[in-house]
C-alpha cells in the first residue's frame, strides 16, 4: 500500500470528510481492521482566505509550495490537495516535489466521461467557476464542455462557501438558492453539475429524478484509494 499525502485544512471541514472517505474506502476494499497509510499537513484557512480574497496569490502560493513539501519529507508517495481552487497552482507545486499529484479535474472528468456526458456546469469558488485553471483543463484535456453561472449567481455560490460552509454551517435558505443555479444551468443545457468546492457536497445532495452531480471530495478520495492499491 502506497502512502497517501493530504494537504488539508482548506477547509478543515471537507478534510475531515478527505480522512473519512479514505479509510472507509480502503476498508471496504482490504477488509478487517484495514485503514489507509497517509500523511497529513493541515494549513489554516483563516490565514489564507484573506490573501485569496485580496488577490495576493504570491502569498498563498507560498503557503501551499510549504505545506506541499511538508507533506513530501512526511513520507507521501503521492500528494493530494483536499481543495479544489488551489488546483490553481499545479504547476508551481509539481516543480517543488519529486512526488506525483493526483489532480481532483482529471479524476472528475474520468467520472463525467463514464456516465457519458459531454457538457457540465460547474460550482464552486469564483476563482473555480471564472479562472481557466479547472473549466479549462476540463475542455482541452478532456473534451468536455462547461457552463457557469451568471455572475450575480457565482458571487451568491461563492459567498455561501466562505462564509458558511467553510465554518461548518449549512442554511436552508442556502441549499434552496444552490439548487436555482443548479436548475438553471441544466435548462441552459448542462447534463451533470460538477461540485467543485469540496464543501459543496456538505450543502448539496443528490435527488430523485434531478440532474446527475459529480461529488468532487468523494471521487477524488476514492482515486487515491485506488492508487494507493494499485
Amino acid at each position: 500500500m502506497k502512502t497517501i499525502g493530504l494537504l488539508g485544512g482548506m477547509t478543515c471541514e471537507s478534510s475531515l470528510v478527505y480522512y473519512r472517505m479514505i479509510n472507509e474506502m480502503t476498508r471496504k476494499r482490504l477488509g478487517g481492521s484495514h485503514s489507509a497509510k497517509s500523511v497529513m499537513v493541515s494549513v489554516d484557512f483563516g490565514e489564507v482566505e484573506p490573501h485569496m480574497e485580496r488577490g495576493e496569490w504570491d502569498r498563498v502560493l507560498g503557503t501551499m509550495l510549504d505545506a506541499s513539501r511538508a507533506v513530501e519529507k512526511g513520507g507521501a508517495d503521492f500528494l493530494v490537495l483536499c481543495t479544489n481552487t488551489m488546483h490553481r497552482f499545479v504547476a508551481e507545486i509539481d516543480r517543488e516535489i519529486a512526488i506525483p499529484l493526483l489532480h481532483i479535474v482529471d479524476a472528475t472528468a474520468a467520472a463525467v466521461k463514464k456516465a457519458g456526458l459531454k457538457t457540465v456546469g460547474l460550482l464552486g469558488t469564483r476563482f473555480t467557476m471564472e479562472e481557466e485553471f479547472y473549466k479549462g483543463r476540463l475542455r482541452e484535456r478532456h473534451g468536455i464542455a462547461v457552463l457557469v453561472p451568471e455572475q450575480e449567481e457565482r458571487e451568491r455560490v461563492h459567498k455561501v462557501i466562505i462564509d458558511e460552509l467553510s465554518r461548518g454551517i449549512t442554511k436552508r435558505e442556502s441549499r434552496d438558492a444552490y439548487w436555482r443555479v443548479i436548475n438553471g444551468l441544466a435548462r441552459r443545457g448542462a447534463e451533470g453539475i460538477i461540485l467543485g468546492c469540496t464543501e459543496i457536497p456538505l450543502l448539496v445532495k443528490p435527488e430523485a429524478g434531478a440532474i446527475p452531480l459529480f461529488d468532487t471530495t468523494a471521487i477524488h478520495a476514492q482515486a487515491a484509494v485506488d492508487l494507493a492499491l494499485a
